[in-house]
C-alpha cells in the first residue's frame, strides 16, 4: 500500500495544475475513486481540517491521508510523493520563465492555461459544497443540511460584503455552528 501512495501522490504533484484546491479533485480520484482507500466523507472531513491547518492544502490533505492510512511511513511517503514532481517542475518552469518571459508565445501558452485551472478549483469547490449542505454529498431533498446552507450563506455574504477576516469566520462558523447542534 505504501508504494500505491507514493505513485498516487507522484500523479497529485504532477498534475495539480493552479495549486492547493485543484489539486483536491485529483486526490479525491485517487484515494477515494480509484483505490478507495477512503470514503467520501471521510474524504471531505480530511479536506476541511487540511483547510484549517496552516500551510498549503494540497501539502496539508497529502500529509493527513498518509496518516490516516499509514501512520508516520505514510505521512512521509504520500508528502514526498506530493512535493517531489512540484518542487523539480517549478525549479524547471522558473528557469524557462526568466529566461524567455519576454516572448509572446509563453503568454499565450499562460493565458490558455487559465480556464482550465479555474475550472479545476471550481469543481473542488463544487465537491465541498455539495458534501458541506448534503448529507453524505447526495443532493436529495432529503438531504439537505439546513444549519451548514445557513452558515454557508452568512460566512459568503460576510466574506464578499463586509471582506471579513476569514479566520474570524472561520472561527465563528464553528462556534456558532457547534452551538446550535449542541442545542438541537
Amino acid at each position: 500500500m505504501i508504494w500505491k501512495l507514493f505513485f498516487a501522490f507522484i500523479q497529485v504533484g504532477m498534475f495539480s495544475v493552479g495549486g492547493g484546491y485543484a489539486a483536491i479533485p485529483l486526490i479525491q480520484d485517487q484515494i477515494v475513486n480509484i483505490h478507495q482507500l477512503m470514503t467520501l466523507e471521510q474524504f471531505s472531513d480530511l479536506v476541511t481540517i487540511a483547510e484549517m491547518t496552516p500551510g498549503p492544502i494540497s501539502i496539508n490533505s497529502s500529509t493527513f491521508v498518509g496518516m490516516q492510512l499509514n501512520g508516520i511511513p505514510g505521512v512521509l511517503i504520500c508528502t514526498l510523493g506530493c512535493i517531489i514532481p512540484s518542487f523539480i517542475i517549478c525549479l524547471t518552469l522558473a528557469h524557462v520563465y526568466y529566461k524567455y518571459r519576454d516572448l509572446g508565445g509563453l503568454q499565450t501558452v499562460l493565458a490558455a492555461l487559465r480556464p482550465a485551472v479555474v475550472s479545476l478549483i471550481g469543481s473542488a469547490g463544487l465537491s465541498i459544497l455539495l458534501i458541506g449542505i448534503f448529507q453524505d454529498g447526495i443532493v436529495s431533498v432529503a438531504n439537505i443540511q439546513y444549519v451548514e446552507i445557513a452558515l454557508f450563506a452568512i460566512c459568503l455574504f460576510l466574506l464578499r460584503k463586509f471582506k471579513a477576516n476569514p479566520i474570524a469566520i472561520i472561527l465563528g462558523s464553528g462556534v456558532v455552528g457547534t452551538a446550535i447542534y449542541m442545542l438541537i
